[in-house]
């Protein structure tokens, strides 16, 4: 059985994990053209700065960049920073409207992996992090990153 997680990410958002304190994760499918589904699965797509947006009861991702694989497959027509509609149910919808109009939380984006021949974009309902936050994470990952090689040198 595959494994599905950020790990295998086509596209990840690394910063998102530095700059937030994720809240809530959610799992939506996205609304793609043919040659942005080849691109993202070549690994050819950034989400730095990337955000959702809740516009008259739908989900939309701005800010996800996809350089195209090959400049010839692209549309004359065809808009490079377009907003992606994401696909939810109408519950998640509802509560992340709830959840994201108080004070201080947003919609982030995390990755985007494949699911079952489907590209998935895991959304992250989270609330910014400080700056003695962010301190404090970079503090207690130098503290993990040390026990690891102190215990890698004694066995």
């Amino acid at each position: 059985m595959l494994c599905y997680n950020l790990n295998m990410a086509l596209i990840s958002n690394r910063k998102a994990y530095f700059n937030y304190e994720i809240l809530e994760k959610y799992e939506a499918g996205l609304v793609l053209v043919g040659h942005e589904v080849k691109a993202i699965r070549a690994g050819r797509g950034q989400m730095h700065g990337a955000y959702v947006v809740l516009l008259a009861g739908e989900a939309w991702l701005k800010g996800l960049t996809i350089t195209p694989l090959q400049q010839n497959n692209v549309p004359k027509n065809y808009i490079a920073g377009r907003k992606v509609k994401l696909l939810l149910n109408k519950k998640e919808l509802v509560r992340l409207y709830r959840d994201a109009g108080s004070a201080g939380n947003t919609l982030v984006p995390l990755g985007i992996y494949e699911k079952a021949g489907n590209l998935k974009c895991e959304v992250a309902l989270v609330r910014g992090k400080k700056l003695h936050d962010k301190r404090e994470s970079l503090k207690k990952r130098a503290d993990e990153r040390e026990m690891a090689r102190d215990l890698k040198r004694h066995i």
